[in-house]
């Protein structure tokens, strides 16, 4: 009973926190499992894609991985460029991650932007166990998501105007993320040099095989002006 009640009280802490989550993640869920399906994947595939990769940008990328010719280095690579950032989240939360036990090997499987931000920020009731707090904001909204997609993936063959272009939310995702980025920050130092690396990348490698190039450059510049993106609010 008492065991019940500590997580009764990490679940009604962590909700509140991930209701401006839910509209977003639904959202994008549905938009990701209609892609899908008119992609031509059943419904399981957003379904379980939902479940054992929980990435979306990554997810949105795969329709085209899973269209393509089979080039598995080149999935992986584009998939480890796209979440680099998680690298820094995992540093920033090897300390709040200790004495979670089970729990973590889930925490760091369900590390999301969104996730991460609550358990940085959040100030958890002194009654309640942040390692199951952290549990049920990692499972909610990975709930959110899974379910937009499963809906998204249901009914999408129900969907009779015309879906062409649909594919373009992946695209305005990440100007959405890009404009985000660039409205947070005050030096725009980050911004700038990916567009300008992009850009030459796309010059000497062309359009088909710029992304890898690019991804790779961005990263190890971005590594060593560390210091200058930090003062700059990118790392915040």
């Amino acid at each position: 009973m008492q065991k019940t009640n500590q997580y009764l009280r990490a679940l009604k802490a962590a909700f509140p926190h991930t209701i401006p989550i839910f509209a977003g993640f639904l959202f994008l869920g549905l938009t990701y499992g209609i892609y899908m399906n008119v992609s031509g994947f059943s419904f399981w595939y957003p379904m379980l894609m939902s479940l054992t990769i929980f990435a979306g940008s990554a997810e949105f990328v795969a329709v085209n991985l899973l269209l393509g010719a089979f080039h598995p280095l080149q999935a992986l690579a584009i998939t480890l460029m796209i979440n680099a950032r998680h690298l820094f989240y995992g540093i920033s939360m090897l300390d709040r991650y200790k004495g979670t036990g089970w729990k973590k090997y889930y925490l760091i499987f369900g590390m999301c932007d969104e996730s991460f931000s609550i358990h940085y920020t959040a100030k958890i009731p002194k009654d309640v166990d942040p390692g199951w707090f952290m549990f049920f904001v990692t499972l909610l909204n990975q709930l959110y998501w899974f379910s937009g997609a499963t809906l998204g993936g249901i009914f999408g063959s129900l969907i009779h105007f015309n879906t062409e272009g649909l594919e373009f939310v992946m695209t305005a995702m990440f100007v959405v993320i890009f404009m985000e980025q660039w409205f947070r920050d005050q030096r725009h130092v980050s911004e700038v040099l990916g567009l300008g690396i992009s850009g030459i990348c796309l010059v000497i490698f062309g359009a088909d095989h710029f992304i890898i190039p690019a991804m790779l450059t961005i990263l190890f510049v971005l590594t060593l002006l560390r210091k200058q993106v930090e003062k700059g609010g990118t790392m915040a």
